[in-house]
């Protein structure tokens, strides 16, 4: 049986701030490698990381350059400060870049960046470079969710699963299925009555593998479903497949290979599927506050200052806010929604509902528990 993983989803918050984080560091670049990033894994002993980082910073003493030794000794210096501030690891682990950020050659500006994740860290790295590694961060981000994937004829079926970018194939099986070949003495209908048996119980064995690794996945958001006509249908057909997993099959895509690389044109065939998937959950809470505009009035606002009133008496339920919006009102506005309990959804401007939303409320509005007016 495959190993099987558990993530919490990341908020929507959570997500904002992690995208902003991955854009910042990305964007910086050193003279020099003079940049430092210092991945500490959960459950790690961060003061034995302290020390590995002093001791780091002897060596570091002999680099001939000496803008970049200074620039390396003090980043290193900061970070194990900065570890000072901790007791022990953080639940998830711990992720630290540091450096010079000066853009002028031979100025130093030194800066840390520390950031908890919401899910565990498994790297542990110590790196100087002229941009920070941010790799791990953006995988968390890409696996926020996950696909199942399946494709199949009546001789060979892959499962797969989408993480992210990564394509991992799960499972191989193959059934008895013969091909096309002549009958022999048997007699046709004998013939066909065999190999009809032959292929319900290899889609029976599909079926009931798929349950055994993406019944209990929390994460998984949705299947997608290739192979030839009509075997594909025939399989979701004949009801071997528990219902759960069959009413979040997303998409069903025509292909001739149901290996590895079927797996990767099924992905491909999907592109237009799983972009709607991801905007689903955003459409339907965007149409939920339009909804309560329009038949509750007295129950939804938006703009700036209608919505800071309502979250100063406590009236929030649900804040919407655009990615538009300035970063510092967007922080201001989430703590204030924190102060009061209220769930706070970022809306993107990637579809026609998001441009709506930010259009008509200039970046913000709200669904109120009780009315204020």
């Amino acid at each position: 049986m495959p190993e099987k993983i558990i993530f919490k989803p990341i908020s929507d918050k959570e997500r904002q701030e992690l995208e902003e984080l991955v854009s910042l560091l990305g964007n910086i670049r050193g003279s020099h490698t003079e940049l430092v990033t210092v991945l500490i894994p959960a459950g790690t002993n961060i003061h034995q990381v302290s020390n590995q980082l002093a001791a780091e910073a002897g060596t570091a003493e002999n680099i001939k350059s000496k803008a970049t030794r200074t620039a390396v000794v003090s980043a290193l210096e900061t970070i194990i400060r900065e570890l000072k501030n901790y007791k022990q690891t953080p639940p998830n682990g711990l992720a630290i870049f540091c450096g010079n950020v000066s853009e002028k050659e031979g100025v130093q500006d030194i800066k840390l960046w520390a950031y908890e994740p919401p899910r565990p860290l498994n790297v542990r790295l110590y790196r100087c470079d002229k941009t920070f590694l941010i790799d791990p961060l953006k995988e968390i981000l890409d696996v926020s969710e996950v696909y199942g994937l399946l494709v199949m004829d009546r001789r060979e079926a892959t499962i797969g699963l989408l993480e992210g970018k990564q394509i991992k194939v799960l499972r191989t099986l193959t059934s008895g299925v013969p091909g096309k070949i002549r009958a022999g003495g048997q007699s046709a209908a004998r013939y066909e009555r065999l190999t009809e048996g032959f292929a319900k119980e290899f889609f029976k064995r599909v079926a009931d593998a798929m349950k055994e690794i993406f019944f209990n996945m929390p994460k998984l958001k949705g299947i997608l479903i290739g192979g030839p006509i009509p075997t594909k249908e025939e399989f979701l057909e004949q009801g071997e497949l528990v219902t759960k997993l069959k009413n979040i099959v997303i998409a069903i895509k025509d292909l001739g290979y149901t290996d590895e690389h079927g797996l990767k044109l099924l992905v491909e065939a999907s592109e237009e599927d799983l972009v709607e998937q991801e905007l689903v959950k955003e459409k339907v809470i965007i149409n939920k506050f339009f909804e309560t505009l329009g038949k509750k009035r007295e129950k939804a606002v938006y703009g700036l200052e209608k919505t800071l009133i309502a979250l100063e008496k406590g009236a929030v339920e649900m804040l919407l806010i655009s990615k538009k919006l300035a970063k510092d009102e967007i922080i201001d506005l989430e703590k204030k929604a924190e102060n009061i309990s209220a769930t706070v959804f970022i809306i993107s401007t990637e579809n026609q509902e998001g441009k709506q939303f930010l259009n008509l409320t200039k970046g913000v509005g709200a669904i109120l528990r009780f009315q204020i007016e």
